[in-house]
């Protein structure tokens, strides 16, 4: 499955406000990462935007194979370490608002571009226009949902997600607040 491309310009999108509807009665918090919902929750809160897909970033070893697990990584070297890529899937709205937020989410990625990638995917543009991807991999596998690591390199994934992830947590706080404001 293609998980990465360059990311795409703005197209007008007539159905963004139903699809935008759509996608939020739809929301089930059950199926999202618990790490997640807060976040994704924040998202839906913010009218230029709303989430397509999530994932908190999985790391299955021996020590650990449940594959949804959200254990921190062990101490010791378990082995071959199988991470599944953290990331968030938005749908963003042509407009100020939503432009502005792209630009910010770029920047987010532009903090580590070896470990964290953002883009588009065309079966996600297919769908829903003007989607963008965010994503925790290393760079060598950022075309792939899975990747196998060693462990210091695991070690330092999980950093840069938990990372990631509260830099985003920040954003919508901020996006929210801005709203707040107006």
């Amino acid at each position: 499955m293609e998980t990465f491309a360059a990311a795409r310009e703005f197209v007008d999108d007539p159905r963004y406000k139903r699809h935008r509807a759509l996608v939020l009665a739809a929301l089930d918090l059950d199926d999202i990462d618990v790490p997640l919902r807060g976040l994704i929750i924040g998202f839906a809160r913010l009218p230029y935007c709303y989430t397509i897909q999530s994932c908190y970033g999985h790391f299955v070893h021996a020590a650990q194979r449940a594959p949804r697990n959200l254990q921190v990584l062990p101490d010791y070297d378990p082995g071959p370490i199988e991470y599944r890529m953290a990331y968030l899937a938005l749908c963003l709205e042509n407009s100020k608002a939503g432009r502005n937020l792209r630009l910010l989410l770029e920047r987010i990625c532009a903090a580590d571009t070896e470990s964290i990638q953002f883009g588009s995917s065309e079966w996600l543009w297919k769908r829903h226009r003007n989607s963008y991807a965010v994503q925790v991999e290393p760079d060598r596998f950022r075309d792939r949902d899975v990747a196998i690591l060693g462990h210091q390199e695991a070690l330092h994934v999980q950093q840069v997600r938990d990372r990631f992830f509260a830099s985003l947590a920040a954003l919508v706080r901020e996006m929210k607040d801005g709203l707040d404001t107006t």
